[in-house]
């Protein structure tokens, strides 16, 4: 059996409140204590770790380089516990929920418009969603399923294909001076980019037949929704996906510049989770269709 060799968490919480103010009566007052009962634990963790973590000046205190490190690490680790703390204090007995991880423009821009006609048809179904723009390890995570693009590998998982993903140039109608006839007078314009598909724009001209260096520079905004925003204040032109683009218009006409489709957004449902896998895929598949049935 594996011993976790964790400090009393009292020693803990004393140390992080101190460490965060330098001071422990600060600290004292932050938690309910006296600036005594404090120094009492700072003295006892100290011991316990064999390590000095303030440096102990007249009516001052001050962490140590070894204090500063643990305190950085402590805090890091009470945020997270308290956080997965008020996670499964929401989640309850699990019953009726499914904790699902997706990309936050896609969740702002259409996934959560679409949840009040699920809700209204599934009310003993409840999605909580959380946020991931990266792969992650669903054994180290609450999540049941993720929503994501292109094919990911994601051990213990099953991949189900969802929907395809047309992207298309949007911006600001303020910004064209004069129609777009052809692809290559994109190229006019300041180019916006994705740093999570930083080759966004050079495939998407290669697509079209255009090949040019200048097709990869251009500021880049790490989500979709800054994109968005980006384009829509006139600051370039962003190549999004078809569906996002509603607060924009289209760079061209439909004759002049192509869509490109060249990923599938797919359900990925955990193998090993509470749920069976396909009870958990068909949940999703019906809420992001939109069906009139029930699940």
């Amino acid at each position: 059996m594996r011993k976790f060799k964790i400090p009393n968490m009292s020693a803990l919480l004393a140390f992080e409140a101190a460490a965060q103010h330098e001071s422990f009566t600060h600290a004292a007052k932050e938690l309910f204590l006296t600036e005594s009962a404090i120094s009492r634990q700072i003295a006892t963790l100290e011991s316990n770790l064999g390590v000095r973590l303030f440096v102990r000046s007249k009516q001052r205190v001050m962490l140590t380089r070894a204090g500063h490190l643990y305190g950085t690490q402590v805090r890091r680790a009470l945020e997270n516990l308290d956080r997965d703390t008020l996670s499964i204090i929401a989640h309850g007995s699990g019953g009726g929920y499914l904790e699902l991880a997706v990309l936050p423009t896609f969740a702002s821009q259409w996934l959560i418009p679409r949840m009040k006609d699920f809700n209204d048809r599934n009310p003993d179904v409840r999605i909580n969603i959380g946020i991931r723009t990266d792969l992650f390890s669903f054994e180290e995570s609450h999540f049941e399923a993720a929503i994501h693009y292109g094919k990911p590998t994601w051990p213990g998982t099953s991949s189900d294909y969802l929907f395809g993903e047309e992207v298309v140039p949007v911006c600001s109608p303020s910004l064209l001076a004069r129609p777009i006839r052809k692809p290559h007078e994109l190229l006019n314009y300041p180019l916006l980019h994705s740093t999570t598909r930083p080759d966004a724009w050079s495939r998407w001209f290669s697509n079209v037949g255009v090949e040019d260096n200048v097709t990869m520079q251009g500021v880049r905004y790490e989500l979709h929704s800054m994109l968005i925003s980006a384009a829509a204040a006139a600051l370039g032109i962003a190549l999004v996906p078809k569906f996002f683009g509603r607060t924009t218009r289209a760079a061209g006409s439909r004759d002049s510049v192509r869509r490109h489709r060249r990923r599938r957004i797919r359900l990925l449902p955990r193998l090993s989770n509470r749920a069976e896998p396909r009870q958990t895929a068909e949940t999703v598949q019906v809420m992001v269709a939109g069906r009139s049935r029930r699940v």
